[in-house]
């Protein structure tokens, strides 16, 4: 099957352990058991804020800030996305199969366009655990894009260390 007309799995990323347990999980169950023919095309985005979303305020002096802030913003996007191809490689992908794209914007609609852009079938995002207090006042990426997004979406929860 050529990869243009596999189905897509988009991989939701950011810098947390748990975006990278649920790349890890989908290459593990949906990517890496079918060896050289995988039913699924992989691709992995990162939704970077903008620098004013990030600097979170304006007025004197932040002009003199943006440029700090964006080159910040970017070379934690190129961290990200390092680690993730460096994962995939390391369980045998190979990197020329790799979809890899960062978006400017919040979290939430980046992944949501993202799926409209390369006709997603399955949008992957890892859970943080939040309780829901903390869903409450931080917004849950995951509750938005369940809601919002035109594809199935899958949200792989870390399991809990047992001591």
């Amino acid at each position: 099957m050529a990869q243009e007309e596999r189905p897509k799995i988009l991989v939701a990323l950011d810098e947390s352990d748990h975006s990278f347990y649920a790349l890890e999980w989908t290459l593990d169950h949906l990517i890496i058991p079918f060896g050289s023919s995988p039913p699924f095309q992989i691709l992995l985005i990162h939704g970077q804020p903008t620098p004013s979303s990030a600097l979170g305020l304006a007025g004197p002096g932040s002009a003199e800030v943006m440029p700090i802030v964006e080159v910040d913003l970017k070379k934690t996007a190129t961290k990200i996305m390092n680690r993730a191809k460096d994962l995939c490689i390391s369980k045998g992908i190979n990197e020329k199969e790799l979809g890899i794209e960062v978006m400017e914007g919040d979290p939430r609609n980046v992944a949501c366009e993202a799926v409209d852009k390369h006709h997603a079938t399955i949008l992957v995002l890892g859970s943080h655990g939040y309780g829901a207090m903390k869903r409450a006042v931080l917004g849950s990426v995951s509750d938005y894009c369940a809601h919002h997004a035109q594809c199935t979406v899958m949200i792989v929860k870390k399991p809990k260390v047992k001591i």
